[in-house]
């Protein structure tokens, strides 16, 4: 694993979590209780969501480091999970949740000895498939919040903002336009 090791995921995520802080920075508070839908979560919802979420992996793989996902607590897990992003906070309290969060999970993910990420890890009777690597598992908090992320930038858009990834690429195309024709 020496080509993407855990200083690599640790790397991965931080860019990630670092955009979806400044999404959560553009949104005003004021729309923090924006819901696309009555189904969905808020978008202070979401954001404890990407925060909290991280917690999970961290235990299982890095402190734990569990061979097998039987006897986890799934229901319980869940359960705590949605009360914590049922739990009123304001904006400044989610930013520094997903600030402290994501600092706590990318530590973690770079005290990892780089074999661990070979590790098979065994899911209970009838999950396929059967089992995956520790790697693969711990690509997945990075897919997670880029998925949720994907969801901010469509509510973005509905709130009247562009997303900070769509203008950056609009600078760029325009100054590649401006210096062809300065050339």
């Amino acid at each position: 694993m020496t080509y993407y090791g855990p200083k690599q995921l640790s790397e991965a995520f931080r860019t990630v979590r670092k955009n979806t802080i400044q999404i959560a920075e553009e949104i005003p508070e004021a729309h923090y209780g924006f819901r696309a839908t009555p189904e969905t979560r808020s978008v202070a919802e979401t954001l404890v969501h990407l925060a909290v979420t991280t917690r999970f992996p961290q235990q299982v793989h890095i402190v734990e480091r569990r061979s097998t996902m039987e006897g986890v607590d799934f229901v319980s897990l869940f359960a705590k999970m949605s009360a914590d992003e049922k739990a009123p906070r304001s904006k400044s309290e989610i930013l520094e949740l997903l600030r402290t969060e994501g600092e706590n999970f990318t530590a973690a993910l770079e005290s990892m000895p780089e074999e661990a990420l070979a590790d098979h890890v065994h899911f209970p009777q009838g999950m396929v498939p059967p089992t995956k690597t520790r790697f693969e598992m711990l690509l997945g908090p990075k897919e997670h919040e880029m998925h949720h992320r994907a969801q901010l930038m469509v509510v973005e858009r509905m709130l009247g903002i562009t997303p900070h990834l769509t203008r950056q690429m609009q600078e760029r195309m325009a100054a590649m336009k401006t210096a062809k024709a300065g050339a």
